[in-house]
């Protein structure tokens, strides 16, 4: 004997799984396109230094002026505006911006495995000058 059940349903497809992979997989892709274009787009040439974090640094407001800028890696070498550099070079340099203006702005750029002598050396060959307009950079 046979039982009916009632009107037999067609088998559905269950589409919300599907659709929340879909877009699982459309907000992965999109988020690793968005890291990779941001990492090769710094293909500047850059000092090999590692700035220190700062939780107040500021951004310099004042776009006329350009500073002098002095960089200091992790070994204690010296860069002038991107140039390897001596110290006795640097010191050289720093006479005969001081006797042109002794309010130029400098800005040490010092790596943060830096020993604190070298930034000090710097510093100092400044100070020596009378250039006493000097700032320290960080990152934020």
């Amino acid at each position: 004997m046979r039982i009916e059940l009632g009107d037999e349903e067609q088998p559905e497809i269950g589409l919300t799984a599907l659709i929340d992979c879909i877009f699982f997989l459309l907000m992965f892709f999109m988020v690793a396109t968005s890291f990779k274009q941001q990492t090769t787009q710094r293909k500047e040439k850059q000092l090999p230094i590692t700035l220190p974090a700062s939780s107040n640094a500021l951004e310099q407001s004042d776009d006329n002026a350009h500073p002098l800028i002095i960089g200091v890696d992790r070994d204690g070498k010296l860069y002038l505006e991107g140039q390897p550099v001596t110290a006795q070079a640097l010191h050289t340099r720093l006479r005969a911006i001081a006797e042109a203006d002794t309010g130029t702005r400098v800005r040490i750029d010092g790596d943060k495995l830096a020993a604190y002598q070298h930034i000090v050396r710097v510093m100092d060959l400044c100070q020596i000058e009378g250039l006493h307009n000097v700032a320290m950079r960080t990152r934020n």
